[in-house]
C-alpha cells in the first residue's frame, strides 16, 4: 500500500505552529529555530497547494483550509500515539531508555558507562542515539541527554558539561598548509556541525582573525564525521571539549593554538516532570551526575 504523505516533521510544525499561532512558540516546543518552522511549513503548503496560514507582521490566522486540516493531523497524531503506546508502552518498565546526542553518546557517555554497568549488573539500560535535538517524547524515553543552553519546558535539567571551543587538525596537515596564527585559518577548510549555536564566529573572534571567512567551508551533522574528515587532514574542526578529549588524547587531531574560548552551550540531563518515573532512574542520574562532576574536576 502506498501512501502520499507530507513528512512527518511538516506535519509536526504546522501542528504545532497551528496550536500557538506562532512559528517562534513552535520552534521553542520542538527545539528547532524558527527558520526551520517556517521552512517545513512552506514546504507542506507548497506540496499541499493550498496556503494554511496567513501571515501577519507579528502572529500567524488560519486559512479555512488550515482550520479544516489541523483536526485531521491532530486527530492522526493522536491515534499514532496510543498505537504505540500500546504496542510499546508496556516494555518501558524492564530497560531504562536513555536518549542522548549520538556525539556524547560516544565520546563520552561510552566510555564511563561500563562502571555503572559494573556497579550495577542486574540493570538493563536501553541508549538510543540521537543526531537532533528533537522534542523529549516522555512516552518512549525515561530520560534525555540534549545540547543546548537551557530553557526546556517541562522537564527537570541538570547541566552535565561545561564547554570551551578550540579548532582540532590532522597533526600532517600543517606541513602542507601552516598553521602559525589564527588568520592562517583562511587556506584551510572549516568543518561545520549543524545544531551548535556557538561556532567558528566566536572563536575566530575571540582570536581577533579578521581574514577568515566564518561561514566557508563544509556542513556536516554530527561532531564524530567533523573529527573524522579531520582527522583524514579533509579540514579543520571546531572540537568541543566534552566530546573532543578522546581525539586529542589519542592523538588523531591536535590544537594548533592554544586559545580555548568557553561557552554556554552544553550538554544537558533532562528528566521529565508530571509523571511517574522509571525505578531505575534516580539510580542512574545520581550517578550520571557524579560522572560529570569528576569530569569536571579532572
Amino acid at each position: 500500500m502506498q501512501l502520499d504523505l507530507p513528512p512527518l516533521i511538516w506535519l509536526r510544525a504546522f501542528e504545532a505552529a497551528a496550536r500557538h499561532l506562532s512559528f517562534t512558540d513552535a520552534a521553542k516546543e520542538l527545539n528547532l529555530t524558527q527558520a526551520a518552522i517556517s521552512k517545513h511549513v512552506k514546504s507542506l503548503e507548497f506540496s499541499l497547494r493550498h496556503q494554511l496560514f496567513i501571515r501577519h507582521p507579528r502572529s500567524l490566522q488560519l486559512t479555512k483550509t488550515g482550520e479544516a486540516y489541523l483536526p485531521k493531523v491532530r486527530d492522526a497524531f493522536e491515534r499514532l500515539a496510543v498505537g504505540t503506546r500500546e504496542v510499546f508502552g508496556g516494555r518501558r518498565a524492564k530497560e531504562l531508555t536513555v536518549r542522548c546526542a549520538v556525539s556524547f553518546a560516544v565520546n563520552w557517555l561510552a566510555p564511563r558507562l561500563p562502571e555503572f554497568l559494573d556497579c550495577n549488573p542486574d540493570k538493563n539500560i536501553r541508549i538510543i542515539s540521537s543526531v537532533w535535538n528533537d522534542a523529549f517524547d516522555t512516552d518512549v524515553f525515561d530520560l534525555d541527554i540534549q545540547y543546548g543552553t537551557g530553557g526546556w519546558s517541562n522537564v527537570r535539567s541538570h547541566r552535565l558539561t561545561w564547554e570551551t571551543i578550540t579548532p582540532l587538525c590532522a597533526p600532517g596537515l600543517i606541513a602542507k598548509r601552516p598553521l602559525n596564527r589564527p588568520d592562517d585559518l583562511r587556506e584551510h577548510r572549516l568543518l561545520h556541525v549543524l545544531g551548535y549555536q556557538e561556532g567558528w564566529g566566536i572563536w575566530l573572534n575571540a582570536a581577533k582573525a579578521k581574514m577568515v571567512d566564518p561561514g566557508q567551508g563544509l556542513q556536516l551533522d554530527t561532531s564524530l564525521t567533523a573529527f573524522e574528515i579531520a582527522a583524514e587532514g579533509g579540514g579543520v574542526a571546531l572540537g568541543r571539549l566534552s566530546v573532543a578529549n578522546r581525539e586529542r588524547k589519542s592523538g588523531r587531531l591536535f590544537a594548533p593554538f592554544d586559545l580555548e574560548v568557553p561557552i554556554d552551550e552544553a550538554f544537558h540531563l533532562l528528566e521529565p516532570l508530571g509523571r511517574d518515573p522509571h525505578p531505575d532512574a534516580a539510580l542512574f542520574v545520581d550517578w550520571l551526575l557524579e560522572a560529570a562532576a569528576r569530569n569536571r574536576v579532572g
